[in-house]
């Protein structure tokens, strides 16, 4: 039995450990952060992201837009832009490896719906390494996207900035462009054999709106990019063709189909070839992606 001399002593000792673990429960509970991603999976991270990577080039250049380059950790092979990407580890995205995934210990992987498996996402999070998906049907979804590299990685004021800026030179493009009467028909290629394309659920299509054109393939296919026949290309009859210079479609694409040298685009010479980057990445270009389209509708 304990004496009351003593017991003065060992209680608030007591007291003291159990405040203690409780102070220590809250401040993990605190640094915890529950994410839900694009798809509308749930992430649990220990605490605040500070070593992070993407699978894909357009979230690459997101990281690179918005956070402190020192917490970006590695790079893929189709990773070009900015030029400072070429200063971080390579590490292969297809397929994965996962023993240099590993060894790089990220904290967060960032990607994009359709560049990475969900198997390979499951795969990595029993490795301890969660990962992150995004994905963009407009836009508006870029600079989201944006904002929630931000939030996650407490750079919300930097993201922000960046949107704002962003947005506002879209509504510029946007006003510009609205209510635009016999809007441009723009059929985009890429591929030749078969001939695929940008279909009408892709960010070319968001674009092509904000700039008083419209995406020629109106109807919406289970796939972003279907494969069409020449007899459907026939019946779009484009105003525009964007996937390459006249001199290389001729070789590479009419050459195969020469009755689609019938459409108003190439009896008009509106053939271009737009900067593939620009063109297919959703990232912090898209303005510049903007830009170089109304170029092309707007000579």
């Amino acid at each position: 039995m304990y004496t009351l001399r003593q017991a003065r002593f060992i209680l608030p000792a007591i007291l003291c450990l159990l405040l203690f673990g409780c102070n220590q429960r809250q401040k993990q509970a605190k640094e915890t952060l529950v994410l839900k991603d694009d798809l509308g999976r749930e992430l649990i991270l220990q605490k605040k992201p500070e070593r992070v990577f993407s699978f894909a080039s357009s979230l690459t250049e997101m990281l690179y837009a918005v956070l402190d380059t020192s917490t970006i950790i590695a790079r893929t092979p189709t990773d070009d832009y900015p030029a400072a990407v070429y200063r971080k580890p390579l590490v292969s995205n297809y397929p994965v490896d996962y023993e240099q995934v590993l060894a790089l210990k990220p904290d967060l992987i960032f990607t994009v719906e359709g560049i990475t498996p969900l198997e390979v996402a499951e795969r990595l999070q029993q490795l301890g390494v969660p990962v992150y998906y995004q994905k963009y049907r407009t836009v508006e979804d870029i600079f989201t996207g944006l904002e929630d590299i931000g939030r996650i990685m407490g750079r919300k004021q930097e993201a922000k900035q960046l949107t704002d800026s962003l947005r506002q030179e879209v509504a510029q493009l946007r006003q510009k462009y609205k209510q635009r009467e016999n809007p441009l028909q723009v059929l985009a290629i890429t591929w030749s054999d078969p001939i695929y394309v940008y279909g009408q659920n892709t960010i070319l299509s968001d674009k092509l709106r904000i700039l008083g054109a419209e995406n020629a393939v109106q109807e919406v296919f289970e796939q972003p990019y279907p494969a069409l026949t020449r007899e459907y290309v026939l019946k779009l009859n484009p105003d525009v063709l964007l996937g390459g210079t006249k001199e290389e479609l001729e070789e590479s694409f009419f050459s195969l189909y020469p009755e689609l040298r019938r459409i108003k685009a190439y009896q008009n010479n509106r053939i271009y070839k737009p900067n593939d980057n620009l063109m297919s990445r959703p990232s912090p270009r898209v303005v510049e992606s903007l830009r170089e389209l109304e170029g092309f509708l707007y000579p």
